[in-house]
């Protein structure tokens, strides 16, 4: 059984229901509006990379990546590259990985790195004739408008939910993280530089922790 336990630090099975709800009526409503409001131009109204936006938004919007900029610049962006790329590179499987690490790189500058929008650029550049006969309309619609839509309804769906998004640090309620014992956000970054691994959580996030750990600590003790 323990391979059905969850491999999420926090994460409860209440949690992926509330999660697989929100995905459901979050991609339903981007596929409802999107096809009644935008042109009847474009071949898709409604792009797969979405799919793997409402894993995060939905299932970890705490999440870094998931934070509205990321879902909307790092698809809006990606897709921008993917459509640049397939007008000067002619190979397809070489235009494919330029698609992809231009877009990580442009991401990663702009602070809006999101794993689907390497998804984003590949539909880009392996859509088909179809996808690249819109050109660079294709990244504002559908891509951004899906982005756009699918942001909105994580806002109003995580007002349910339980969950911040767009995700703050707040304290547990009952009571406040010392300040006292606990590593300053300097060694924090100090430890990330060591340990040399990126990991999908805030740095803020994790100073809130090591705080509460703290407090729950002092309490036992």
């Amino acid at each position: 059984m323990s391979l059905f336990h969850p491999i999420l630090a926090g994460a409860n099975l209440r949690d992926r229901m509330i999660a697989a709800l929100g995905a459901f009526a979050g991609i339903a409503l981007t596929a409802a509006l999107c096809t009644a409001l935008l042109p009847p131009g474009p071949a898709l109204l409604l792009v797969a990379p979405m799919g793997a936006s409402a894993v995060l938004v939905f299932a970890v919007p705490a999440s870094p990546l998931a934070q509205p900029w990321p879902v909307i610049g790092g698809n809006l962006l990606s897709a921008l590259v993917g459509s640049a790329v397939a007008r000067v590179v002619p190979h397809p499987a070489l235009a494919a990985g330029v698609a992809v690490g231009a877009a990580i790189a442009l991401m990663s500058l702009t602070r809006s790195l999101h794993p689907p929008g390497g998804a984003a650029s590949l539909l880009a550049v392996l859509g088909g004739s179809a996808v690249q006969a819109q050109g660079w309309t294709f990244a504002f619609v559908p891509v951004a408008a899906n982005a756009v839509v699918l942001v909105l309804a994580g806002v109003l769906f995580h007002r349910f939910s339980g969950h911040s998004y767009p995700h703050r640090p707040v304290p547990a309620a009952g009571h406040a993280p010392p300040m006292l014992g606990v590593p300053h956000p300097e060694d924090i970054d100090r430890a990330l530089d060591d340990l040399g691994e990126t990991f999908d959580v805030s740095r803020d996030d994790l100073d809130l922790l090591f705080r509460t750990v703290a407090a729950y600590a002092a309490r036992r003790g």
